[in-house]
């Protein structure tokens, strides 16, 4: 099969389409055909050799963690999944024609390959920050840089929950953040009294690792009501880096059931061939993202 591979650490460029042996599901596990894959911003971390505790990697490696195709291969152990069954999920090195998922839901009546692959690790981590940052319903929620794939989920999944959400992002994503529910301010110069302004805030999530943290605490005047996906220095101003994933397959039942009940829609900007990962790399390193990223099969 082809897949996409790095044997160093280092830029897009390091990231190679290579022929490869084809995975095999084990004990627990699924295979799947491949029709799309998610781009998310920890594919290129790990690609650059940041250190993620959850991610540890034996180089050559492959890239990519989420996925939606169709199931060809069944390990010892798995059930309520039949071959031929199309799927969303989580695994690993799914910028490939084959991959091993180890958690995944059917997909939802309605939703392309294409749409699929962009929900399994954006909405697992927007439910989890969510948690983690113990925002109640009727509280007001502050997202800095929100109209990414996670933020576009924090949104609408804060929104259903009845919690009162501000977001920040560039002044072309204003309308976008609207449309999701948020109030929605830009960054940049003066950002925090602009916040201000909107009221007071209960909580923060930083998604984009803009070196707000500080900002974000003194807007909600506690540290342990703000949550990081995206700055490794958090925790030295006491606040929670949040790298580690929970119980995916709950995360994964949920977002297809929001997704069904039409609480839930996250869009593709682009998409991409495998040959062209290093450019997605490069498209999602440069930020100012609206939805989701993914690559075709």
């Amino acid at each position: 099969m082809r897949k996409v591979s790095f044997a160093e650490f280092g830029g897009p460029d390091v990231l190679q389409l290579v022929d490869a042996e084809e995975p095999h599901a084990g004990p627990g596990r699924i295979r799947i055909a491949v029709r799309a894959a998610g781009v998310n911003p920890v594919d290129w971390r790990v690609r650059e050799g940041q250190i993620l505790g959850a991610h540890p990697i034996e180089l050559p490696a492959g890239v990519g963690i989420d996925a939606a195709g169709v199931v060809d291969e069944i390990g010892e152990g798995v059930d309520g999944v039949e071959v031929g069954d199309n799927v969303f999920g989580e695994g690993s090195s799914t910028y490939a024609e084959f991959a091993v998922l180890s958690a995944w839901a059917r997909m939802p009546e309605g939703l392309t390959f294409e749409e699929s692959a962009g929900y399994p690790s954006v909405a697992e981590t927007a439910l989890r920050i969510l948690r983690e940052v113990g925002v109640q319903p009727g509280q007001t929620l502050l997202v800095s840089g929100a109209s990414g794939g996670v933020g576009s989920a924090v949104l609408q999944i804060a929104r259903d929950r009845g919690i009162t959400v501000i977001g920040t992002a560039g002044a072309a994503n204003q309308d976008y953040l609207r449309s999701l529910g948020a109030v929605a301010t830009t960054y940049g110069q003066g950002w925090v009294e602009r916040v201000r302004r909107l009221g007071p805030v209960d909580a923060a999530l930083d998604l984009a690792g803009a070196g707000v943290i500080g900002e974000l605490v003194e807007l909600t005047g506690d540290p342990e009501k703000v949550v990081s996906i995206a700055d490794l220095g958090a925790p030295d101003l006491g606040v929670r880096f949040s790298g580690v994933a929970g119980s995916v397959q709950d995360a994964l039942a949920e977002a297809a059931d929001l997704i069904v009940r039409g609480k839930l829609h996250i869009p593709v900007e682009k998409s991409y061939t495998l040959a062209e990962a290093a450019d997605a790399h490069i498209d999602s390193q440069t930020g100012h993202t609206r939805g989701r990223r993914v690559i075709l099969i």
